[in-house]
């Protein structure tokens, strides 16, 4: 792997992958499946073929204060608080395979976590309607560490000269441990899709990054709650300086929007349309481990303009590393010269 590549590993993985699952968002349960900022930096690059490992650790906390509500779990709450901790283990195999130049990569994500969940009033919902629940009014908490949906994807990446851009689609399966009425829930219990390209310029020689990302998730229909998220738009920018070849800084900046609003049986509080800005900083450092090269990634964001939605601080601490790359191909040893008898 050339030098370059090993220090530009820190949110490679990740970038190059999905997008990951948000306690912060308008959709149902306060649960989409974009988070802000997590496709940048180094967005549009794919690595070199090989098999690597990526594990992200999220952490989100957040608050909807004041009158404002929202639905969790088919719950309607108010003054809510939400304190979400989460890991999400990928494997990521960039195969051999071009197609149209560009080559082929292929992912499995798993998520597991912990969202506690805090809320001053509940309103309505599976907690007060089942036997011995709550009273309408009451104050509710829930904190159950459980597996999310597992996440598969398809990438198309291509390079030229300092120009990186890609392809993404994925698909998150609802098969995790998902359980009605519950606050706390790592998995939609949806299936969700989602395409997104990236585009990134990257300068060795004077180590600037510059990065864009945008997308579209497409929701299914929850089947334990007969609730519809609506359609999902997402952009994100970066620009970062590497000091040196082992350590980048940067900025972030990010928007979320719902452009069809949620419906549904399920959908109590009507289309409920979000919408936020996110904006912050990340710093990535790489090392040796051995001869591996490891890179950690910290990024840290702050919501700025939301609506109907939680507001609060987000973040990502990342950890790449390649299990395996292909040995570089040796040269061919030089034939001896003919001569004629």
């Amino acid at each position: 792997m050339g030098s370059v590549m090993r220090h530009l590993l820190g949110g490679l993985v990740l970038a190059a992958v999905v997008p990951l699952a948000n306690p912060a968002q308008a959709a149902e349960g306060g649960l989409s499946f974009y988070i802000e900022g997590q496709s940048v930096p180094l967005g549009g690059i794919v690595p070199p073929p090989g098999l690597y490992f990526d594990s992200t650790t999220y952490f989100y906390n957040g608050r909807i204060g004041g009158n404002r509500q929202t639905q969790i779990g088919g719950n309607v709450i108010a003054d809510a608080k939400v304190n979400f901790v989460a890991d999400f283990v990928t494997a990521l195999w960039v195969t051999p395979v071009e197609i149209g130049g560009g080559n082929l990569a292929v992912a499995f994500v798993m998520p597991l976590g912990e969202p506690a969940v805090r809320a001053g009033v509940l309103l309505n919902g599976p907690l007060v309607n089942q036997a011995f629940g709550r009273p309408v009014g009451a104050s509710v908490a829930d904190a159950t560490f459980n597996p999310g949906d597992p996440i598969v994807s398809a990438t198309l990446g291509w390079h030229s000269g300092n120009w990186h851009w890609k392809l993404s689609g994925l698909l998150s399966i609802p098969a995790g441990a998902y359980v009605p009425g519950q606050l706390s829930n790592v998995s939609l219990n949806r299936y969700v899709g989602d395409v997104s390209a990236a585009a990134t310029y990257l300068d060795p020689a004077l180590g600037i990054e510059l990065s864009a990302a945008a997308g579209f998730t497409f929701n299914g229909k929850n089947p334990a709650t007969q609730y519809v998220t609506g359609t999902e738009f997402h952009v994100d920018v970066s620009a970062s300086k590497y000091l040196t070849r082992e350590v980048s800084v940067g900025v972030i900046a990010s928007h979320y929007e719902q452009i069809t609003g949620d419906s549904g049986p399920g959908a109590r509080l009507g289309p409920f349309k979000g919408r936020v800005t996110a904006v912050g900083g990340t710093i990535g450092a790489t090392g040796e481990f051995g001869k591996i090269p490891v890179t950690t990634r910290l990024k840290v964001l702050r919501e700025v303009d939301v609506e109907n939605r939680f507001q609060g601080t987000l973040g990502f601490l990342d950890v790449s590393f390649p299990l395996w790359v292909p040995p570089p191909k040796a040269a061919p040893e030089p034939r001896p010269p003919v001569t004629k008898s």
